[in-house]
This record gives C-alpha cells, structure tokens and sequence, in this order.
C-alpha cells in the first residue's frame, strides 16, 4: 500500500499532479481512471560495487548487484475523486 495518498478534485489537477511527480524522479507504476501509483526508487551506486569486486570476480558481483531490485524510497497513491 502507498505511504501517502494525493487527492485531488479536477482531471487537469490530476494529470498535473502526476506530471511534477515524474518530473521530480518518481516512476509511474500503474495508472487507472482514478488513480495512479508512482514509486520513487533509491539510486545504485555500481561504480563503488565495481571497484570493490572486480578484482576478485571479474565483474560478476556488478552483474548480481545489478540484477538485485533497487530499494524504494517512496510511494505515492494520486486519487482522483469527484465530489457529487
């Protein structure tokens, strides 16, 4: 489940909404009518994991570090309601 929730009342302010949070580094992971989710993930560092294992794996380590999903920083659940 999202850790905050963004309610907004009009389809422009939505749309907006979901705009500025991809522009500040967060990714869209579904979107539906109503809603869309978008998750903020920590940056890898390789370069430091290569420097510290290519020597002893050849680049192997890099490989797996890569291949290990990145940690999530933040998650956001945009919500559009319509008041009736």
């Amino acid at each position: 489940m999202a850790d905050r929730i963004r309610r907004v009342s009009t389809q422009k302010e939505f749309e907006q909404v979901i705009d500025d949070f991809v522009t500040t580094g967060y990714k869209l992971e579904s979107r539906g009518e109503n809603n869309a989710l978008l998750k903020k993930y920590a940056p890898k560092k390789h370069g430091m994991v290569a420097l510290l294992t290519v020597w002893w794996t050849c680049g192997l380590g890099n490989l797996i570090y890569a291949l290990i999903p990145a940690k999530v920083e933040d998650e956001v659940l945009v919500k559009f309601e319509q008041n009736a």
